[in-house]
């Protein structure tokens, strides 16, 4: 019989960091659509600010619904682990500048791999080297030598993103953090493709996670935010310097519209995965389709890394068209009516998009010719539509080109 203390994600997520008798018994918590917070006298605020990452006294640092979501959240990212905090920002991007800042000084070394996300990339190769000198290391990261062999005595952080971008490769996560902690260097992921539900990176000893909450967590396609999760003491850190210095902070707002879809995550991914892996098999079969990146194939060739620390797949994936003609490219990617063409993913909608579109204008011809990518490589984010439908959409898009 199932422990009623450890419920499942569902019932976690419904239920995990509400406290309705605060306001009344609604079922919904309200929004606290508000900057500041006002105390009966001296002394009160004077205990808050000896505290200030547990007491609300401005919307930047705290807010009640923000901390709703941040709570269910951390508890999504732990199997176990009871020690982790979550912080909501601004965006992914947010989240992502705010662990590398915390994590490094001027004149440090980074590692990292190749096919992280093109901003991301961007923020190591070029923003920071040019005002803080630091030096990143790319490398494909499929095996724990290219990481072993990048490393220099200045290494101070090393940044995953399993599966990564555009080419769905993966790191031994475990396997990375053992040999990070060996040599006191942080870690962190971008953990936005598999999700919490699906990957528990902090659990396999990863230092910080962190997400694209505008994504699956999300779920919607209505916010743009980003979540860290880590220990309770780097993350108070983080949230009184990188946090309240940066001020990339959450709408209120939008953090109540993450808790109304946390509620649902894991329904939607199972519905995501459900049509992501019929349409893989479709395109693996199909005769214009030079290859199909999705780790949830037993053909990737991560497969069986893929099943040993994830217990599922998401519905965004890549495919490469068997041409390098543009015309035929842009027939084929004009020609469809469901796959709506845009940049994000997660949503509800299915979308497609180019990666050679933002990468050829993100990044120096010789670091997009590094990453392997070609025009002819596609990304798909299955959505929740009927998976027949989507399937027959690719299918009259493929007979243009």
């Amino acid at each position: 019989m199932k422990d009623p203390h450890s419920p499942s994600v569902d019932t976690l997520m419904a239920h995990f960091g509400e406290d309705r008798t605060m306001y009344d018994g609604a079922v919904v918590p309200p929004v606290f659509q508000n900057s500041l917070f006002t105390f009966k006298d001296w002394d009160d605020i004077d205990a808050a600010f000896e505290d200030r990452t547990r007491r609300p006294i401005y919307t930047r640092l705290i807010n009640p619904t923000t901390r709703i979501a941040e709570q269910k959240i951390a508890a999504l990212a732990t199997a176990s682990r009871t020690d982790l905090e979550a912080r909501l920002t601004a965006s992914g991007m947010a989240a992502v500048s705010a662990v590398i800042l915390h994590s490094i000084c001027a004149g440090d070394h980074v590692v990292a791999v190749k096919n992280v996300y093109g901003p991301t990339n961007n923020f190591l190769n070029s923003y920071l080297r040019e005002k803080m000198g630091v030096e990143t290391t790319f490398v494909p990261g499929t095996t724990l030598q290219d990481f072993a062999q990048a490393v220099t005595p200045k290494t101070k952080l090393i940044v995953l993103e399993s599966p990564s971008s555009a080419v769905f490769t993966l790191q031994n996560i475990q396997e990375v953090a053992d040999f990070a902690r060996s040599k006191q260097i942080t870690t962190m992921i971008d953990n936005t493709w598999a999700t919490p539900v699906f990957q528990k990176p902090l659990d396999l000893g990863i230092d910080l996670e962190i997400h694209s909450a505008s994504k699956y967590i999300g779920g919607h396609s209505d916010v743009v935010a980003g979540v860290i999760i880590g220990p309770r003491d780097r993350m108070q850190r983080i949230a009184v310097q990188e946090g309240e210095l940066l001020g990339a902070t959450v709408a209120p707002w939008t953090s109540w519209l993450i808790t109304r879809s946390l509620r649902t995550l894991s329904m939607r991914l199972e519905r995501h995965q459900k049509n992501a892996m019929a349409i893989a098999l479709f395109l693996e079969q199909h005769p214009k389709i030079r290859q199909v990146r999705f780790p949830g194939l037993e053909s990737h060739p991560q497969y069986e890394l893929a099943c040993r620390q994830m217990t599922g797949f998401t519905g965004l994936m890549g495919f490469e068209l068997d041409t390098e003609d543009l015309p035929s490219i842009k027939r084929f990617f004009n020609g469809l009516t469901y796959f709506q063409i845009g940049v994000s993913w997660g949503g509800h909608e299915s979308l497609i998009y180019a990666p050679a579109i933002s990468y050829l204008k993100e990044l120096p011809p010789e670091r997009f010719k590094d990453l392997g990518i070609s025009l002819g490589d596609m990304r798909i984010s299955v959505g929740l539509e009927n998976a027949e439908d989507l399937i027959q959409d690719l299918a009259s898009a493929l007979q243009l080109m």
